[in-house]
């Protein structure tokens, strides 16, 4: 990379759109559950408690989901920089902010069902832990080293670039600095 070379991925706005309806879909099954719970005589799926705690979840999860990329749509920074410095990470509602090519050791690829994301094994971990003064992104990610042995991921879910695009570019610029 030469001396100002900066790569900037921005955020899709048509990315965004979808998974913030698709959350709202998933805010109102979890009120629906809560307020009306379906019947059935299924031992799981019938069970009230069952149906309870699945409502909570939802309306929980997916709330705070669509609430991060409702706040998101009127961010103008890009979601990911790249440049001589490292990768300045602003692609989500738990982004680490600048990763310093120092830090990263390696990138890994973790998958959750059908989402990849990439991970970014860092020498100290728990700087980023620190760092961090918000503490519900401070337990996801706490939630992410411990599962997935890094605090830092990255999905293209809300950004303009497919998984292998963006996977195959960081892959060669961490080895580009590396060199």
């Amino acid at each position: 990379m030469t001396q100002n070379e900066q790569i900037e991925i921005q955020l899709s706005k048509t990315k965004m759109t979808l998974t913030f309806f698709g959350s709202l879909i998933f805010v109102g099954l979890g009120i629906w559950f809560l307020v009306n719970p379906p019947k059935s005589n299924h031992w799981l799926f019938g069970n009230p408690t069952v149906i309870l705690i699945a409502g909570i979840a939802y309306v929980i999860f997916f709330g705070l989901m669509a609430v991060t990329i409702f706040r998101k749509f009127s961010d103008k920074k890009p979601g990911l920089i790249i440049n001589n410095e490292g990768i300045t990470d602003n692609s989500s509602g738990v982004s680490a902010g600048l990763i310093p090519w120092t830090d990263i050791e390696e990138i890994t690829i973790s998958q959750v069902m059908n989402q990849k994301f990439l991970m970014f094994i860092v020498r100290n971990p728990e700087f980023y832990l620190e760092k961090v003064t918000n503490p519900l992104k401070r337990n996801a990610m706490k939630m992410n080293y411990k599962t997935y042995g890094s605090p830092i991921s990255i999905s293209a879910n809300a950004l303009q670039t497919n998984f292998d695009d963006l996977h195959k570019l960081l892959e060669d610029k961490l080895k580009e600095y590396k060199s």
